[in-house]
């Protein structure tokens, strides 16, 4: 669902609703209708009333039972019954709504990981749901604004100089709008949901696989990297995870986390087309901007163009990268212009051309990220912020033309010339990303140098979302209003810590994650300190660069947050392993629990009735309903550890032991109701 709800500029709508549903025909409608209401003339005015709701546009369950209510229909079956049926009877969509100004920068990088959950339940289902599944795209009425309608000449926030800042990022289209209104459904003066969703110039909904979308989505992300090949521009009005830092768009801001994301997506892409060396479709106006930006890597060439910074310490972007950066922009917004409507026409690129694209990217990329590192972040620990990965940058424009024009403040409009990058302080989230690009090796070596970092709060044993922030530009955003150590000012950020130590497991770092998970996640610390439940999440902990000392380690703002989510990865990781099911060498459905629990996790076998078994265990529900155990004779670590054997019981009273759960044995348990229990011994 997600993946369709990309458009076709590689954005996304910011508010995810609930799915609709749709029956398109009238015959079926009536059929539900007389199943529920009944045969009799007497029932006829019901009859046809409910069948005309039921085909008079979307609708979600709950507003079906409203105007059931509202137009007083008696049901002759079940109100459950009836929603079962429609259910069953109709077409499901996305549903989504463009909320304000801006799209945010990193909603596409989540794509990967629920791309991976779904794969690691079920790998044997990876082509068909890449190649043969067509997906549309989400229309938006909300247009990315060209930088020559964006960049404004304006004051500093002190009034002291003047500076290009991006404002106005993205704008409404009166295009868009006019045309999606011939998709208002008459009876409810309602959009229907065909609005919100992308058509070629001959009014056909336009449709690509999901390789095909995360293709073109790649290509998008590609053309958008910053004048140094280093971070994703935030040209769309908001940055990304951290919202808190709202001013960095203006600031022509972009973001290595990202970037390290993109890697990620084009490294998939790159290996599932040679997988299945299968072609793949695209519209005709990407594969323009493709040829576009091939034309602007061979103008540029193979120098390196590593930063050198002047006598002030300045990094004034090179004019080859400058002039390439400025390319590869033009031609991202003509392809926005040119895609109001796809044109329908397509080109096809073979596995070998995708492959050939995707690896010379990726050799840009690298050095994007390498100039990154020689420019490095700032702030009061230099030493060892110089060798942990920046996260954050910002343009100063040094130089620029006026084009005559002015937006609605009276700013004028600029168009950049030259520029130099701005550095900001360490910020956790650029270490959470990178690590997930990292072998086991490299991972170590950074964890080091981030346990010496400002990022850590030696007093809490704990991890905050920024090293300090002394000194910064109130331009950053709202995270400048804040006290040190309060909300996204240097704070405990449970999402951001959380994902953190989530590489750490996943990156095998077992010692490392262990004992920073029993200093810094719940429920392993003071419930006294934190204030509240342990079993209750925060939005964040006051860290000790907060003024009073009897904040520390509090925990603010409950709620349901992300590190909710990222700690079902990590249980998952510690009980499961990394991938419960995948495809042996002949390609059959296997499935191997490979657990990373300490010792210290097991308790006394209360069943043991002989030496012959196991003493120690630890238990778990997979799948909500299959019952597991771990047993081992002593305490000790399973890190990363196969069972010797399985027991495995059936729902009908049988019993299997093996040594490898294969085929079909694997595809029942994914099927989870024929399963009782599983027993795996160490």
């Amino acid at each position: 669902m997600f993946l369709s709800l990309i458009q076709a500029d590689g954005y996304n709508p910011l508010s995810v609703e609930a799915v609709v549903f749709s029956i398109d025909d009238p015959e079926v409608c009536l059929r539900l209708a007389t199943n529920v209401v009944g045969f009799a003339d007497g029932h006829r005015a019901q009859r046809e009333a409910l069948a005309s709701i039921l085909c008079d546009g979307e609708f979600r369950p709950g507003q079906l039972v409203e105007m059931i209510e509202e137009q007083s229909i008696f049901l002759m079956t079940s109100l459950s019954s009836l929603i079962d049926d429609v259910a069953a009877a109709s077409k499901v969509s996305p549903a989504a709504v463009t909320e304000g100004a801006g799209f945010a920068a990193d909603h596409w990088t989540y794509l990967m990981d629920l791309l991976s959950s779904y794969l690691q339940i079920y790998p044997d289902r990876e082509e068909y749901l890449l190649f043969s599944n067509k997906l549309t795209y989400y229309y938006s009425h909300r247009v990315v604004s060209p930088r020559k309608s964006k960049y404004v000449l304006s004051k500093s926030y002190n009034g002291e100089w003047l500076h290009v800042r991006q404002l106005d990022a993205t704008y409404e289209s009166t295009e868009r709008v006019e045309y999606m209104r011939q998709y208002v459904n008459p009876a409810s003066g309602w959009y229907k949901n065909e609005a919100s969703i992308q058509h070629d110039v001959e009014g056909n909904i336009f449709r690509s696989s999901a390789i095909e979308k995360l293709f073109l989505l790649a290509t998008i992300k590609f053309s958008t990297r910053d004048p140094f090949g280093m971070g994703i521009e935030y040209e769309a009005g908001k940055p990304g995870w951290n919202t808190a830092l709202n001013g960095i768009s203006s600031m022509l801001g972009s973001g290595l986390p990202e970037t390290y994301e993109l890697k990620i997506l084009l490294r998939y892409i790159h290996d599932a087309i040679l997988k299945f060396d299968r072609s793949i479709t695209v519209p005709k106006e990407l594969a323009v901007l493709i040829e576009k930006i091939s034309t602007a890597l061979d103008e540029l060439g193979d120098n390196e163009h590593m930063p050198i910074h002047d006598s002030e310490g300045i990094f004034k972007v090179p004019q080859p990268l400058f002039l390439y950066w400025d390319a590869v922009a033009t031609a991202r917004e003509e392809y926005r212009t040119e895609t109001a409507l796809f044109s329908g026409e397509t080109r096809e690129y073979s596995s070998d051309d995708i492959a050939k694209l995707i690896r010379r990217w990726m050799k840009q990329i690298g050095l994007g990220i390498n100039r990154a590192h020689v420019i490095g972040s700032h702030g009061h620990d230099q030493k060892v912020a110089a060798v942990i990965t920046p996260t954050y940058f910002s343009y100063n424009v040094t130089k620029w033309e006026e084009t005559g024009f002015h937006n609605d403040e009276g700013h004028p409009f600029c168009i950049a010339k030259e520029m130099a990058v701005g550095k900001f302080p360490l910020f956790l989230e650029g270490v959470a990303r990178v690590m997930k690009t990292m072998d086991k090796k490299q991972a170590a070596v950074l964890y080091e140098h981030v346990k010496q970092s400002g990022l850590r709060d030696n007093e809490l044993k704990m991890y905050t979302l920024s090293s300090t922030l002394a000194g910064q530009s109130y331009d950053m955003g709202r995270m400048m209003g804040f006290s040190s150590g309060w909300l996204e000012n240097q704070s405990v950020w449970m999402d951001q810590s959380y994902k953190y130590y989530l590489e750490l497991i996943k990156k095998g770092m077992f010692d490392q994650f262990f004992e920073e998970m029993r200093s810094g996640m719940l429920p392993f610390i003071d419930g006294q300190k934190y204030g509240r439940s342990v079993m209750e999440c925060s939005s964040f902990i006051v860290s000790s660069a907060f003024e009073d000392p009897n904040f520390f380690g509090r925990g603010v703002l409950a709620r349901l947050s992300g590190s909710a989510a990222e700690f079902l990865s990590i249980w998952k990781l510690m009980f499961i392993g990394d991938t419960l099911f995948q495809l042996n060498e002949g390609g059959k459905l296997e499935m191997q629990l490979v657990p990373s629990l300490p010792a210290w996790l097991f308790r006394e076998n209360e069943f043991a009735q002989s030496r012959a078994d196991k003493k120690y265990v630890i238990r778990f529900k997979l799948f909500t309903s299959i019952n597991v155990a771990y047993f081992t004779a002593t305490p000790k670590d399973l890190f990363g550890v196969k069972p010797l054997r399985y027991t495995i019981g059936l729902r009908d009273g049988s019993i299997m032991s093996v040594d490898t759960i294969s085929s079909t044995l694997a595809a029942n348990i994914r099927k989870v109701v024929l399963i009782d229990y599983i027993h795996a011994y160490f």
